[in-house]
């Protein structure tokens, strides 16, 4: 008997001779389905060992209907049942017919992931560490062996054993605890499906969830092509720069990857101390005067052989399916307490930036694929890397159009914290009839027209816009303008004079303050003065801003002190219910922060640690508060858009930050300027939000 409005919980056991490093969508091409538990809302959970016995009759009665599937990370385990499907190979029904024949409604729609819910509330993702996170008695937890047991059934073995597979027939004592593991694991995800909170995983954003599985199930073609030829060219380069490393160091390094032995050499045979190999490390190094030329030719050997580029294409050739194109490169929520989306497998969030124009790239890449190009090319490995984005391309009879939301951090802060001045120069840029944001910024805080500021103090603003936008100081405009390739004794000379006394008064009394602390982070006083003089006139120019880090610090120990109260700060609303604190957005979504307190006057909180990757207690502030603020509401007006988007004919094929990335027929209807309309389009909830966007459209992906 079916029940209505339950739920049907599911995981799946696989084997495959695809390594799932290179994807689920290849692993699922090549995949078995060995186990299949689950259990229908409250009942007892069943494990089909699906090579051995009959299909159970109460699990396709309800995977036949159209009650709710929910997983733990519901994206494998719905490929997999769609790939098994499509083979019916594996599983039989008894009358002889494929276990889902294309009967089975499996769409995104019907799914629900336990995964994607505890993301989306800044939880941990793992099955296991949720558990733990969420107080589940220790008999209701991921069985602590089943990392063995995995290893042993779900892999093949070593390349050495008589032994390929291990089978219940082969280890009857460990497929035992093998099935009993998958029990427990429906087990545990049903507890924890049901203690996790829903605010942002309904409505909006359940369908948003949905629309990531269509885009992921899409894929992005992939110019395998171009990949071969890269690769190819890669160890060529490769065999080249290991000769002539050899040739510099007499044979003593046998190539440039080889970091430890290389900055043994180069003390050793020149007297020169390197801290270490990173790259902004030995770039700095190539402009000093006083290195030895063999010092020099030896780092740009370095730096040629060290690109991690090659290593995407290697990604590409590893994860593409059979029919060419690149599936599961998103995950939903993947950027902690935002909602971002982060990348998956080959990393499309941080593909290189290319120094090369579009016309070099484009012979670049012809000239790769007739491995030729270092007739016309000096260094082939700085070509392969400008050319990584063009291994996307558009499917025959299509074309890529994509559309990037113009600097939509600096317009959202503006816009929470009601900095109409900002809000204006905005609106008046857009129109075409105001200057230049960046040379605003610098124009604002040296009391100077716009007209009046060059290219050189352009790039103070910009450096001051994206460091001390979130309460940024001295360290952070130090790490910006590095980044910018900002030169600080060249600012220096030039700003000091030009600062306004009372301000070079005030940063000289932090200086005395920050040398008592030793937190001068290394500056001769005249830079340190500099740089937190503009620390202190971009504050004067944004009244606004700095009132919402203060607000926004407010609000938060508040409402830590006063449960169920809100407290307002700009556009957000701070509450807290019990072990959950929540910032609302406009948009109607939550950030979400576990168990906050107020420890030696700092605001802290349980999270995932972004460079650990552990649960642990994070520190915050105003200014930290408004970033994540900012990011979670911008991310809001690109996600909420991407369904007007995909109505309009653009199918998504990709998401890189603020940007989307769409395959529609190669059709002029289909145009850029259209997809930054639908992008940039306003929401009843961010009216006065002023919103742009800048495109493209092309057949093969770049940097536009």
């Amino acid at each position: 008997m079916r029940l209505e409005n339950g739920l049907l919980y599911l995981d799946l056991e696989t084997w495959s001779d695809v390594p799932i490093k290179a994807g689920t969508y290849c692993y699922a091409e090549g995949a078995e389905i060995l186990l299949l538990a689950y259990a229908i809302s409250d009942g007892p959970v069943h494990v089909w060992q699906c090579q051995y016995e009959k299909p159970p009759e109460d699990l396709f009665e309800e995977l036949y209907g159209s009650m709710p599937l929910v997983a733990h990370n519901a994206f494998f385990d719905r490929t997999l049942l769609m790939h098994a499907g499509d083979k019916g190979e594996e599983l039989k029904r008894e009358e002889g017919s494929p276990l889902l024949g294309g009967l089975i409604d499996l769409s995104p729609y019907r799914w629900r992931c336990v995964m994607a819910q505890a993301l989306a509330h800044s939880l941990p993702g793992s099955l296991g560490k949720l558990g733990e996170v969420l107080g589940l008695p220790e008999d209701q937890q991921k069985m602590k062996d089943s990392k063995a047991l995995i290893h042993l059934f779900t892999k093949p073995r070593p390349k050495n054993m008589k032994l390929r597979r291990a089978t219940r027939e082969t280890h009857p004592e460990e497929w035992a605890r093998f099935v009993e593991y998958a029990r427990q694991d429906v087990a545990t995800m049903r507890e924890i499906h049901k203690r996790l909170p829903k605010w942002n995983y309904e409505g909006n954003e359940l369908a948003l969830w949905h629309l990531d599985q269509r885009i992921n199930d899409r894929g992005i073609y992939v110019d395998r092509d171009l990949v071969e030829s890269a690769i190819r060219s890669s160890d060529r380069e490769q065999e080249r720069l290991a000769a002539r490393t050899q040739e510099l160091t007499d044979g003593e390094v046998a190539a440039a990857t080889q970091r430890d032995a290389l900055l043994k050499h180069v003390l050793a045979a020149h007297g020169v101390a390197l801290p270490d190999m990173k790259a902004d490390t030995l770039e700095r190094r190539l402009d000093d005067p006083e290195l030895p030329e063999a010092v020099k030719e030896l780092l740009r050997v370095r730096l040629s052989s060290s690109k991690t580029s090659i290593s995407k294409y290697k990604r590409f050739q590893t994860c593409t399916s059979s029919d060419g194109r690149l599936r599961g490169t998103l995950q939903y929520c993947g950027a902690g307490r935002t909602g971002r989306w982060s990348g998956r497998l080959v990393q499309l969030q941080n593909l290189p930036r290319p120094d090369m124009g579009s016309d070099d790239i484009a012979a670049g890449i012809e000239a790769l694929k007739a491995d030729a190009e270092d007739l016309l090319f000096d260094d082939p490995m700085r070509l392969c890397s400008n050319a990584v984005r063009g291994a996307l391309v558009a499917a025959p009879g299509k074309k890529l159009v994509v559309a990037d939301l113009s600097n939509i951090e600096g317009r959202m802060t503006a816009w929470l914290a009601g900095e109409e001045w900002k809000l204006q120069a905005f609106r008046d840029f857009d129109a075409g009839i105001g200057p230049d944001l960046y040379k605003l910024a610098y124009a604002r805080a040296f009391k100077i027209d716009p007209s009046e500021v060059d290219k050189h103090m352009r790039q103070i603003g910009k450096v001051m816009e994206l460091a001390l936008q979130y309460q940024g100081g001295v360290g952070a405009f130090v790490t910006m303008a590095a980044t910018y390739g900002m030169d600080l004794d060249e600012l220096t000379r030039a700003a000091l004079p030009t600062l306004p006394p009372d301000v070079v008064d005030e940063a000289s009394e932090f200086w005395d303050w920050a040398t008592r602390k030793k937190r001068t982070l290394g500056l001769p006083h005249d830079t340190f003065v500099v740089c937190d003089s503009l620390k202190r006139l971009w504050r004067r120019a944004h009244p606004a801003i700095v009132q919402l880090w203060a607000d926004l610090d407010a609000a938060f120990r508040n409402a830590i002190a006063y449960d169920k109260k809100e407290f307002a700060a700009g556009r957000l609303v701070v509450r807290r219910d019990g072990a959950w604190l929540r910032v609302r957005l406009p948009s109607g979504r939550y950030l979400c922060y576990a168990s906050p307190k107020i420890e030696k006057d700092k605001i802290s909180y349980m999270g995932v640690c972004q460079y650990s990757r552990k649960w642990k207690q994070l520190y915050s502030y105003g200014g930290k508060n408004v970033e994540q603020a900012t990011q979670g509401e911008s991310r809001n007006v690109f996600a909420y858009n991407l369904p007007g988007v995909e109505e309009a004919g653009f199918p998504i094929v990709g998401l890189v930050h603020d940007e989307g990335i769409t395959e529609p027929d190669d059709k002029p209807e289909f145009s850029s300027e259209l997809l930054c309309s639908l992008l940039a389009a306003n929401k009843p909830w961010n009216v006065g939000l002023p919103l742009a966007a800048s495109g493209a459209e092309g057949y093969r992906y770049g940097k536009h």
